[in-house]
């Protein structure tokens, strides 16, 4: 029962705070917002009075406007000054300039030939003349129209003569509506109008029509009095029926809450008040606070959310501590058949650690073994050219034979110049078996080191002069198409030497029974690595060629391999960080083996 009160009760706090947090969020929001657009205004309304403020200063400087006020009777003066003031208006783009002398009536406009002319009339109740007459400078006012019932900003200076007595005063009437268009509001997701309010609190510019010229003082502030019936004439000045609420927690000074009252109903406002620049106005942003409940609700959904997964999670951690109490009281129970399995567990350990032992050792001889047989096939390569070897042998031998035979001849002769040549013959044909046993002795040692960068192209070279020796390799038409330039890859120069003579090897065997046969040999630069390719145009490969790579795997009779060549030079290849491939020919009959090396700028 206590549990349900308590939870009951810090719900209910939780909304609480809630609503007030989100409440305080929602209206600083909405304030910031109208704060920029406050000041983005107020800089727009500054901007349009610097712009249009020394325009009538420097009209009264063109002296054919002292000319026309010191002869106001001339005509072709007064003509003039009228046209002048047409082009003053086209320039500064203002609605209405016209000329005014000392008791405020119009001599020249540049609405002089329209309907609603300025001339004749007397402006001397406008602030804009007097206050101009009397402070001797540049004057500012807002007013409707006495004439044209158009919104405008006035703007007025003194004219003067060469001695700098005051003659008159001009004055530039321009339009507001633009001031209106510029209005932006703060958000498309909110409600938001705009109001610029005189000294007597009466908006003449408003992005809501029907507030526009309505008095915005409230019920605690007295009505406009006849200074606004006279600036604005003809309008009513209806009050607009405001409401001021309870300033909400957070607010600057200048923001508060109003209740609009309009058509039997009310819409509630945050009013954000900011002083415009050199005119005794002030711009009233109001935004709806609508979102303010949003955000609210919002609040709540997201307090509602945090305090059902507190709870939840004090309810699970409530419940695993009293399971973990269980637990606790079982693992006593389970210590006991545990102390019972641990001598069972000791003697599985250590059978493991045993067999952990004989795997550790089969691996490593299977290491040695690999090595092994990578040798081994070279030694098979050897092995299964041994007849060859025999035969490029006897030949020489049996040379050598016939000229010691003859040199013996010849001494007894005395013919010492022929038993010279026989014995240079016969070094010669020593130096060719030399070349050739250093060659196979080269081939069959291992590898000494590292890979480092080697040259691809004697590899290339010594593997055909071991593919020589084969009886068999005699009738073929072995082409190796040699770089000019030396081919400098990653790589050992024994180890690429046994990956070419087993596929130089395995091509020669492919060939037996050709009629043609003919082996071709070719590197090739792409970016990053070379390609060595060995082409025949023999029978071609089985349908899955990969299978010719796994161990043991062979196409030849017994008498011609174990299957072990293919597998060990593609271990070859990937240890030395290229790829080994093989394919049937897509040009003709036969296979293609190729195989990549990576590319090595030039050793130093």
């Amino acid at each position: 029962m206590f549990f349900r009160f308590g939870a009951v009760l810090v719900f209910v706090v939780v909304l609480a705070a809630a609503w007030i947090l989100g409440g305080w969020v929602g209206y600083r929001q909405v304030e910031q917002e109208s704060l920029v657009e406050s000041f983005r205004y107020r800089q727009l309304v500054a901007n349009e009075l610097n712009r249009y403020l020394p325009i009538p200063e420097l009209m009264a400087e063109h002296p054919l406007l002292a000319t026309a006020l010191s002869a106001p009777d001339n005509m072709d003066v007064i003509l003039q000054a009228n046209e002048e003031m047409q082009r003053m208006a086209t320039i500064v783009g203002g609605s209405d300039v016209y000329l005014m002398d000392m008791s405020g009536l119009t001599i020249a406009a540049n609405n002089y030939k329209q309907a609603g002319s300025f001339v004749g009339r007397n402006f001397s109740f406008r602030p804009y003349f007097f206050e101009a007459i009397e402070r001797g400078g540049s004057a500012i006012y807002f007013a409707l129209g006495s004439t044209s019932g158009v919104r405008g900003l006035y703007f007025s200076h003194p004219v003067r003569d060469e001695q700098g007595q005051v003659l008159g005063v001009v004055a530039v009437k321009v339009l507001v509506d633009e001031l209106e268009s510029q209005w932006v509001r703060p958000s498309l997701r909110r409600e938001a109008e705009m109001l610029v309010l005189d000294t007597a609190g009466v908006s003449f510019l408003s992005s809501q029509p029907r507030w526009l010229f309505r008095d915005f003082t409230g019920s605690d502030r007295p009505a406009p009095g006849e200074a606004s019936r006279r600036r604005y004439p003809e309008r009513d000045l209806e009050p607009v029926q405001l409401d001021y609420l309870d300033k909400p927690w957070g607010l600057s000074g200048q923001s508060g809450t109003v209740r609009v009252r309009e058509n039997g109903g009310g819409h509630e406002y945050l009013s954000v008040h900011t002083p415009l620049p050199r005119m005794d106005w002030t711009l009233q942003i109001m935004v709806s606070t609508q979102s303010v409940i949003w955000m609210r609700l919002g609040s709540v959904l997201a307090g509602m959310a945090l305090y059902f997964g507190v709870l939840l999670t004090w309810l699970y951690m409530r419940e695993r501590y009293r399971r973990e109490a269980e637990l606790a009281l079982r693992g006593q129970q389970l210590e006991l058949n545990v102390a019972e399995r641990t001598a069972d567990l000791e003697r599985s350990n250590q059978m493991l650690v045993e067999e952990i032992q004989q795997r550790e050792q089969a691996q490593t001889d299977l290491r040695e073994t690999q090595q092994e047989l990578i040798q081994a096939a070279k030694l098979a390569v050897l092995g299964q050219m041994s007849a060859g070897l025999n035969h490029e042998m006897s030949q020489p031998l049996t040379a050598i034979q016939t000229y010691a035979r003859n040199s013996r001849r010849f001494l007894q002769k005395g013919a010492g110049d022929m038993v010279d040549a026989n014995l240079a013959e016969i070094v010669l044909l020593c130096d060719k078996m030399a070349e050739l046993t250093r060659q196979f002795k080269v081939f069959a040692r291992k590898s000494e080191g590292p890979p480092s960068i080697v040259d691809l192209r004697p590899a290339v070279d010594a593997s055909l002069k071991i593919i020589a020796a084969q009886k068999s390799s005699g009738n073929i038409d072995i082409q190796w198409q040699r770089p000019v330039q030396p081919v400098w890859c990653h790589g050992d120069q024994i180890r690429i030497e046994q990956v070419l003579v087993n596929l130089l090897a395995n091509a020669v065997h492919a060939l037996e029974g050709c009629a043609q046969p003919a082996i071709t040999i070719d590197v090739a630069g792409h970016k990053g690595y070379w390609l060595c390719r060995v082409r025949d145009n023999g029978g071609g490969l089985p349908a899955n060629t990969e299978q010719l790579f796994e161990p043991f795997y062979t196409t030849k009779p017994v008498k011609q391999g174990l299957g072990l060549g293919l597998s060990i030079s593609r271990q070859i290849v990937d240890a030395l960080g290229g790829r080994l491939s093989g394919r049937n020919r897509s040009d003709g009959d036969g296979a293609e083996f190729e195989f990549t090396l990576k590319k090595r700028d030039t050793p130093v």
